[in-house]
């Protein structure tokens, strides 16, 4: 094996972990920032043609753990084939 092969992983390897810290490092000090908590901002579809919120009710989705059991079917349900 040449002796030039190792010589560049090595090279490579010290580069790549000094992008890696820096990138960390980064990260970090995000982190560690204080975000100003963003107030006054409305979805678009929440309001009507006048710009007012809409006293319409929302659509809203939950989604639950698997181990949840759901309720029974009812007796005159369609997906419940008939005995």
């Amino acid at each position: 094996m040449s002796p030039i092969i190792p010589m560049l992983y090595g090279a490579c390897f010290l580069v790549l972990l000094v992008l890696a810290i820096r990138l960390m490092g980064r990260g970090f000090v995000a982190a560690g920032k204080r975000r100003k908590p963003t107030t006054g901002r409305v979805h678009p579809e929440l309001l009507d043609d006048q710009g007012n919120i809409t006293g319409e009710p929302l659509l809203t989705v939950r989604f639950s753990d698997s181990s949840e059991t759901s309720a029974p079917a009812s007796q005159d349900s369609p997906d419940r084939p008939e005995a």
